[in-house]
């Protein structure tokens, strides 16, 4: 039962940082007015680097966490 509940704090807590990275972090693909490129421009359009590095920084913090858990509990024994 620990352990059941140990992994749901684990993953409400990377749930919640996700979600809270992605709700600061506005991803503007283009300026606002610009309706893409024309055909008389082949210049690529800008696009967002941000996509998933949110989704990393999460996923590795929730890792780390869990590493760090994992090395008290160690010590602990």
């Amino acid at each position: 039962m620990k352990i059941i509940t140990s992994s749901l704090r684990l993953v409400a807590a990377a749930a919640g940082v996700c979600l809270l990275a992605g709700s600061l972090t506005p991803v503007l693909a283009q300026g606002p007015g610009s309706g893409g490129p024309t055909p008389a421009t082949p210049a690529a359009t800008e696009t967002p680097i941000d996509g998933g590095a949110s989704l990393l920084l999460a996923a590795g913090a929730a890792y780390g966490l869990k590493r760090l858990r994992n090395a008290r509990r160690s010590k602990a024994k």
